[in-house]
């Protein structure tokens, strides 16, 4: 298990994206414990790209509730239907708001995040366990790159439980 990161000296996100993932699949290999691999997940992500949050809600009873992250604190508990996140777990799909503020009931963990983009994991029956929730302080920060990048990590996640 390594240390550190190597991360190009670029501001290219595909570039860094492609150097990121093989080297979260060496940090995550032969560890079982699913929070010990989010932990460092989001902590590579956050150090990678700087990003203002970055972290995992999972799963538990009817509602998402905080697991591992990196960046201020967090909203604790947010509802299915609440928010990108809940909005995500219910749609089952990647979502990208390029401004927070016209987001309809958007949930404002931290006024100073400004964009987002939420992925939902799902198990092997299809069913969402996680999302991951990252945060960004400026407008219009995550575009198609982000999805294709955060979507590989989230299917190394997925085989994690299957």
């Amino acid at each position: 298990m390594s240390e550190s990161l190597y991360l190009p000296s670029t501001t290219n996100r595909q570039e860094i994206y492609e150097s990121l993932l093989p080297q979260i699949k060496a940090l995550v290999a032969g560890e079982t414990d699913l929070t010990a691999n989010l932990a460092n997940i989001s902590a590579a992500l956050k150090e990678a790209f700087n990003f203002f949050w970055v972290g995992f809600y999972l799963k538990k009873e009817n509602q998402l509730v905080l697991g591992p992250f990196q960046g201020p604190i967090a909203c604790t508990r947010i509802h299915f239907n609440k928010g990108v996140c809940g909005h995500a777990y219910t749609t089952k799909e990647v979502v990208i708001v390029p401004d927070v503020e016209a987001f309809p009931g958007h949930i404002a963990c931290s006024s100073a995040s400004k964009s987002e983009i939420v992925l939902p994991a799902k198990d092997k029956n299809g069913e969402v366990f996680l999302v991951l929730d990252v945060d960004s302080d400026e407008l219009n920060d995550f575009s198609e790159v982000d999805a294709v990048g955060l979507s590989q990590i989230i299917q190394l996640i997925e085989k994690m439980v299957m």
